[in-house]
């Protein structure tokens, strides 16, 4: 059963993915979302493993699935928004359904478009974590604060998956800018995941 989203503290964005790169110790993926969510993953330390989104809302999941799928030994977590996540929740039941352990999904929810000009998204009356349990990934839980953060995402690296990790978080806008390479992006990613030699 998901925590009430009600007994959550409101957090900051960059924080919470600061603390979560600094869990990670043995090159596990992480792919963030397209605009604040990746600004605030490259501001934490890029890293080869990390994958930056540039311009698909909703991809974040779907593409760190096609990953735990292609790595089964290696961990992965998609960074995801509240609003990216609505436009594509049918991947919520199809991670549900190949159910891959090394799986990992932290939604940070501020209930708004912010990269677009804070529009409200339908997320201020949809519960996420609910929405994901119904899915069928029942390990689907609300952040209620930062400790707590810290205790999913270990449960997430130390458990089988999928994980769904949800997040209420402020408005604040991301830290730094990713560099928009596409092709850089890529090509850093591939060999951070050790499927291509560096040219």
């Amino acid at each position: 059963m998901t925590a009430p989203i009600l007994n959550t503290k409101i957090m900051n964005r960059h924080d919470l993915t600061c603390r979560l790169v600094a869990k990670l110790k043995h090159e596990e993926a992480v792919i963030g979302g397209i605009g604040n969510t990746n600004f605030d993953l490259w501001a934490a330390g890029p890293r080869p493993q990390n994958f930056y989104m540039l311009g698909s809302m909703g991809l974040a999941c779907p593409i760190a699935l096609g990953v735990a799928l292609a790595q089964p030994q290696r961990r992965v977590f998609a960074l995801e928004g509240d609003g990216s996540l609505l436009m594509q929740l049918g991947c919520l039941a199809t991670i549900a359904t190949l159910a891959p352990k090394n799986l990992a999904i932290i939604v940070m929810d501020n209930g708004v478009y912010q990269i677009t000009g804070s529009q409200p998204t339908s997320a201020r009356q949809a519960d996420v974590a609910a929405i994901a349990a119904g899915c069928g990934i029942r390990a689907s839980h609300w952040a209620a604060d930062k400790e707590d953060f810290e205790r999913l995402v270990d449960l997430a690296l130390g458990t089988a998956g999928p994980v769904l990790i949800a997040a209420r978080i402020d408005d604040k806008p991301g830290v730094g800018a990713t560099r928009r390479d596409p092709a850089q992006i890529r090509e850093r990613f591939m060999q951070g995941l050790g499927v291509r030699q560096p040219i």
